[in-house]
């Protein structure tokens, strides 16, 4: 089944596929399958003639050959074969500053609600499964906190651009029926620290939902540079390959062999409770990976330096 696309828009939700339309009503009937939306970050915009996500990252075929496109639904299985379930591209205007894409994230998080709503109205029982990187991740946790608590099932963030108080309050209302991979990199960490600068914050104080100090019952941090993390993973079956830069906003999807655990954790075959048996408690502290240990003097008696 070809992906169908939703667009958020100033006047509501455009949907269609590639070449022909088709109603959302019929694309769910046509694959009983769960539903799995894909949501863009910063810096794409629908129907633009090099950044349009329909086109790219979240098309069974790009259209653009970079670094930083790879199919999201052929990754994530979504080959048009009857079973795999319907997959939404969802679009929204993401170009221009930064504060003002901030601000539409919340508006098109509005219209994803929306499109929540009108699924479940179709198919009550069909699953949703959301995968979002970045202003992706803040559209995602606005929907869910204006959906149905469990109206998302599983959902995973990549390099989450949103503030830790508002994910909580939205996975708090979400409930136990709502299940979250939050996945981060120290690798984004400039990014994080930029924009709890150059955005206010609900909550004076508040961090990136990538610093990794949220604890929730209903979501798991996996720290994709850990190395610790990284060799747990593959003693359970998930190779993934070991960070290449210091600085990078997209290996949340852009490392190899980070979709089959993408794909075992939206299936439900790999359950957060055992991911987070898995993984260690804590991760490593913001800028370890920008700023090397430096060496600390000989502590003398009394607590001060020791003579050199």
């Amino acid at each position: 089944m070809p992906i169908l696309r939703a667009t958020a828009t100033d006047t509501g939700l455009e949907l269609g596929t590639e070449g022909a339309s088709r109603s959302l009503r019929a694309a769910l009937q046509a694959d009983p399958g769960p539903v799995t939306l894909m949501v863009h970050g910063y810096k794409y915009l629908p129907g633009h003639p090099v950044h349009c996500p329909h086109t790219s990252l979240q098309a069974a075929e790009p259209t653009r050959a970079d670094a930083r496109i790879l199919s999201w639904p052929s990754h994530l299985g979504l080959q048009g074969q009857y079973g795999e379930g319907l997959g939404i591209s969802f679009g929204w205007s993401a170009r221009g500053s930064i504060w003002a894409a901030h601000r539409r994230a919340e508006q098109a998080g509005d219209a994803m609600a929306g499109l929540f709503a009108r699924i479940h109205a179709i198919a009550p029982d069909r699953p949703i499964h959301v995968i979002a990187h970045s202003l992706g991740a803040r559209v995602t946790l606005r929907a869910i906190a204006l959906s149905r608590p469990g109206t998302v099932s599983r959902g995973i963030l990549l390099a989450a651009a949103e503030f830790s108080g508002t994910a909580a309050a939205a996975l708090h209302h979400a409930g136990p029926g709502t299940q979250v991979l939050n996945v981060t990199s120290r690798e984004n960490d400039l990014f994080d620290f930029l924009l709890e600068r150059l955005v206010a914050s609900p909550h004076p104080g508040d961090r990136m939902l990538g610093l990794g100090g949220l604890r929730l019952p209903n979501m798991v941090t996996l720290q994709l540079d850990d190395l610790r993390s990284l060799e747990a993973l593959e003693t359970a079956g998930f190779r993934i390959a070991p960070p290449l830069r210091r600085i990078c906003h997209w290996s949340p999807y852009t490392r190899e062999g980070v979709f089959p655990l993408y794909r075992r954790v939206l299936s439900g075959a790999l359950p957060l409770s055992r991911l987070r048996a898995l993984l260690p408690d804590e991760g490593t502290p913001r800028w370890s990976r920008l700023i090397p240990a430096l060496p600390r003097a000989p502590i003398a008696q009394g607590g001060q330096p020791a003579a050199r």
